[in-house]
């Protein structure tokens, strides 16, 4: 793994000392305060493929998938509406086919209502995410959130390159969305010696030190900005965020 810079350095430091370097799940005593009660949301997260930017095997989506899902719980979300979808062999996960996964965040919002929580991590091109062998498009993305989360309070993180396409589509006034990079932009971290994408690493670290979903996005942004500073980027991804004129206290674990 690439030795942190001292500029790096000093930003994690700065985050909060409690945080490890490359993101561990944070205690639920942390979120035990939480102003919100997310137990009643339904929760989907993807990782869309297991294959590095080489082409070779890589758990660098799987993992944030794992990391995730114990944040989450730690969060105040209920593991039993929760589900997880990947292209990997695991049991706790199914396999990530577009059709199957609209179904069960369907059926998880009828058995848990109060709000929808979906991050999706995977390569990304410019006409959609990678989801197995298929390709999930915006329009079709965006249609399954909206058919499913309507206007209940909705966060929504895109963790591809060219992730910013899905924003037009996602944004509203209830929502938080949040993406790895600008729509014309790559992101960085997914090759087979990465743990986590940066900006998977970077949505980690933020947790403890946001009070809420609408505080990430800036956290976000200035660690992927350091990391990719770290290893001389030139051109840098610029992860997109958009608040909607609603979001509140429904958003907050603090």
């Amino acid at each position: 793994m690439k030795r942190l810079s001292i500029l790096f350095l000093a930003w994690l430091l700065a985050l909060t000392p409690s945080v490890a370097f490359f993101s561990v799940a944070a205690p639920a005593s942390a979120y035990a305060a939480g102003a919100a009660d997310f137990s009643r949301w339904a929760v989907l997260v993807v990782a869309g493929d297991n294959r590095a930017q080489s082409g070779n095997p890589s758990q660098v989506f799987d993992n944030a998938r794992r990391e995730l899902v114990k944040v989450f719980a730690g969060l105040g979300f209920a593991p039993r509406n929760m589900a997880q979808f990947a292209v990997s062999d695991d049991l706790a996960a199914q396999y990530a086919h577009i059709p199957a996964i609209a179904n069960t965040l369907r059926d998880l919002t009828v058995r848990a209502p109060a709000g929808c929580l979906i991050y999706a991590t995977s390569h990304g091109v410019e006409e959609g995410i990678v989801m197995g062998e298929e390709l999930w498009a915006p329009e079709t993305f965006g249609a399954m959130v909206n058919r499913a989360c309507g206007a209940k309070p909705t966060v929504v993180v895109m963790s591809a390159c060219y992730s910013g396409q899905f924003v037009p589509v996602l944004e509203g006034g209830n929502r938080v969305v949040i993406t790895a990079s600008r729509a014309d932009r790559a992101s960085f971290g997914c090759g087979e010696a990465n743990r986590y994408t940066f900006f998977d690493d970077c949505f980690l670290l933020a947790l403890p030190r946001a009070g809420g979903f609408a505080q990430l996005g800036g956290l976000i942004q200035d660690c992927v900005a350091y990391r990719e500073k770290d290893i001389g980027v030139d051109v840098p991804s610029e992860p997109q965020v958009r608040v909607g004129k609603n979001v509140g206290a429904a958003f907050r674990w603090k």
